[in-house]
């Protein structure tokens, strides 16, 4: 595994719609391992693989009930509301509101292409319309409601 360099808002991959993934190959094993280590060490609940460079439909995430990898994940239903501060590892030390779907039901395939359907609420239904977002080409800086502004991190390391 190894720790992969992850774009910033405005570089041009991040743009991009991404290819679907035919066949788990040991290359496409070794981005997984990459993909969940580099989310990990950005202390991110999400990574899509434009945000690595790779334009394929593979997302990693973990909300904290440990890892979920999605190959050509698809929301296939959306209801409900949340709206929330929403960050990205692609735009680093900053937010946003943004409202989306409170609960969904994707289909994926895991890392052995085996077909599955989640049904997600709350914060892992957000990192899921966000990381599926990423693979179509769009940030979630498109969906803020009002101004981007500064996470701190400092008040939570005191408390």
């Amino acid at each position: 595994m190894a720790l992969r360099t992850i774009r910033m808002q405005g570089d041009p991959v991040l743009g991009k719609v991404c290819r679907e993934v035919k066949e788990i190959t040991p290359k496409l094993e070794i981005l997984i391992a990459d993909m969940l280590e580099t989310m990990y060490d950005a202390c991110g609940v999400g990574l899509a693989a434009p945000q690595v460079g790779v334009l394929k439909r593979v997302v990693t995430i973990d909300v904290g009930d440990g890892p979920l990898v999605m190959i050509n994940p698809r929301i296939v239903s959306a209801d409900g509301e949340q709206t929330g501060g929403e960050g990205c590892l692609s735009l680093p030390g900053m937010a946003g509101q943004v409202t989306r779907p409170n609960h969904v039901i994707a289909r994926a395939y895991d890392a052995n292409m085996q077909e599955f359907e989640i049904e997600a609420t709350e914060l892992l239904a957000r990192a899921i319309c966000h990381e599926v977002d990423h693979l179509d080409g769009h940030m979630y800086t498109e969906l803020v409601e009002g101004e981007i502004y500064e996470v701190s991190y400092e008040d939570d390391e005191e408390e």
